[in-house]
């Protein structure tokens, strides 16, 4: 596992000394989905000084085909060597800024977006946001139908096909220096989950979009697909990414009160309430596709009530519970944001959310500690409890109603944002499914 580095005098040495040829130079469009092109390495000093020009115009939700000239200039500390490929004359790899011709950041770049949330943080006072997010994906014999591989459940070992498929995952993992802190068979047959350890967003942000490749890549090499879709079968549990989340004031987590019944300070209940009281307009982000809301229903332990708990996994925010000593874990776990949303941008929400809740100070409501399922509507209404989005459309409507998600995407994604998913919604409605043709094609 090759040490973090620090500035571009590390990585020329890194590359010296590890026969590095070829540099991948990576950003994600508005969407979240990855954007790639490769350097020679004898191009890098020059990407560190003036950037690498680009036609923005054909990324989606960058610019415009008159204003479409983009540079990208890479960060050195996120320079790594992927192990997958050859060992010889290798390739690496670095995430980049965007930014205009004349050198100002490029506001339709997602880690501009998040980048900008941390220094709202840190403008209140904190110094860093945790995230600890969990991805479950599926693996299918090919991408053209959701093919299982086992018919295991929930850890099990007897059933389970991709044991070698998630150990050769995270060996390339950590030897990337992302670090894992397990990974199960999940709920689904053929579901699988590997859990990050917590980081920073913004290098969480590139660790999720550097997992989603090395899951795809090791699962190429077994000739199987993985993949990231939030509910690619009927019928089963679809894939979410719940995310943990804390603030930290240099090493003293913000969220930990010891004198509070469940350990938490008042910054974190009011950051919590600042999530759930804004999350149906953010969930245009955190939950960002159609297929998004296939997950999201009553039954397949997918949150869709909006409350909080210790224990209760219905709910949308569960508070782990406290460990003597363990001060420093405290934390929210958000569970309705899915792997297929752009972490970037849904990192910035929950972020811009709970701190909302810190500036006005906002109340949380008690816990509910019910299975909120079985609940009626009436008993629902009775202790206060919305649902959220049932549909893409119904949360775009929800987003273009809220602030929140206009102020910190920044004008030019939000539009761009709320463009592409009408678009996308109108192309869903149109379409005639197998559904329907076998519903009612012999009835009507």
């Amino acid at each position: 596992m090759l040490n973090k580095p620090r500035d571009k005098k590390d990585v020329m040495e890194l590359i010296k000394a590890h026969d590095v040829m070829f540099v991948k130079l990576w950003f994600t469009d508005v969407l979240g989905q990855l954007k790639s092109f490769t350097i020679h390495v004898d191009e890098l000093e020059v990407a560190f000084e003036e950037g690498m020009g680009f036609d923005g115009s054909s990324i989606q939700g960058f610019a415009r085909i008159d204003e479409s000239d983009m540079v990208a200039i890479p960060d050195p500390t996120t320079f790594i060597i992927l192990p997958w490929r050859p060992k010889e004359k290798t390739v690496a790899r670095m995430f980049c800024d965007i930014y205009e011709p004349d050198g100002s950041p490029y506001k339709g770049d997602p880690r501009y977006v998040l980048k900008k949330a941390l220094e709202k943080m840190q403008e209140m006072g904190f110094t860093n946001f945790f995230v600890g997010p969990e991805l479950e994906f599926f693996y299918f014999k090919s991408p053209n139908n959701p093919e299982i591989l086992d018919q295991g459940g929930y850890f099990d070992y007897s059933l389970d096909a991709a044991e070698d498929l998630r150990r050769d995952t995270i060996l390339a993992l950590e030897a990337m220096g992302i670090r894992v802190e397990y990974s199960h068979h999940e709920v689904a047959p053929s579901q699988h989950e590997i859990d990050l350890r917590y980081a920073n967003a913004l290098d969480m942000a590139d660790i999720v979009m550097t997992y989603k490749v090395t899951v795809k890549e090791i699962a190429q090499k077994y000739g199987v697909y993985a993949t990231f879709m939030p509910k690619p079968i009927f019928g089963v549990n679809g894939s979410g990414m719940h995310t943990h989340q804390s603030l930290f004031i240099g090493d003293k987590n913000a969220f930990f009160d010891p004198q509070d019944p469940y350990h938490l300070s008042d910054i974190a209940k009011q950051y919590t309430a600042g999530i759930l009281n804004h999350i149906r307009e953010i969930t245009l982000v955190l939950n960002q596709w159609v297929n998004s809301y296939k997950r999201l229903v009553p039954g397949y332990e997918a949150p869709v009530y909006i409350c909080w708990a210790r224990r209760n996994r219905s709910a949308l925010i569960r508070v782990p519970m406290y460990k003597p000593g363990k001060e420093k874990a405290t934390r929210i776990e958000l569970r309705s944001p899915d792997p297929g949303c752009n972490p970037y941008l849904a990192f910035a929400a929950m972020l811009w959310a709970g701190l909302k809740g810190i500036q006005n100070k906002y109340t949380l409501p008690d816990p509910v500690e019910l299975d909120v399922y079985h609940l009626t509507p009436e008993e629902r209404k009775k202790l206060g409890i919305k649902e959220l989005p049932g549909s893409l459309y119904e949360a775009i409507e929800e987003a273009e109603k809220g602030t929140v998600l206009r102020e910190v995407l920044g004008e030019h994604i939000y539009n761009q944002l709320i463009t592409n998913k009408k678009l996308e919604w109108d192309d869903y409605r149109i379409r005639v499914f197998e559904y329907e043709i076998e519903k009612y094609l012999p009835v009507l």
